[in-house]
């Protein structure tokens, strides 16, 4: 049994900063690429950014230079730093990692946190 919780969202204006945590707890012998996603209202749930247990990273266009992902492999978190926020930002974010419990590695996904970005 893995969980996953996401915190570090709200409200905050256009230009603005918000740094996104998320822990991934339970019956972990591994946990490989952590990520991002975005669902938006009426839209798809996109990736925002993923980043694999060695480091390396991808990013969605809409967050390069703005977004960073970054990892703290002993406490099983991710972090997502935004910055310069836009209106179109607003969105749940997801936070997924995948997991190694016994022999399969399943994706599990956080609830969500909200991100409102408006003046």
């Amino acid at each position: 049994q893995v969980q996953v919780v996401e915190s570090g969202g709200g409200l905050v204006q256009p230009g603005g900063s918000l740094r996104l945590s998320c822990v991934a707890s339970g019956s972990i012998f591994s946990i490989y690429t952590m990520g991002w996603y975005r669902q938006g209202p009426g839209k798809r749930r996109d990736l925002v950014a993923a980043i694999t247990s060695g480091g390396s990273t991808n990013y969605a266009e809409s967050g390069k230079g703005r977004f960073t992902i970054s990892r703290d492999n002993a406490k099983n978190t991710v972090y997502l730093q935004l910055t310069n926020l836009k209106p179109e930002d607003t969105a749940v974010y997801l936070c997924n990692a995948d997991v190694r419990t016994r022999g399969v590695i399943s994706t599990y996904w956080g609830q969500g946190t909200q991100v409102t970005v408006s003046s």
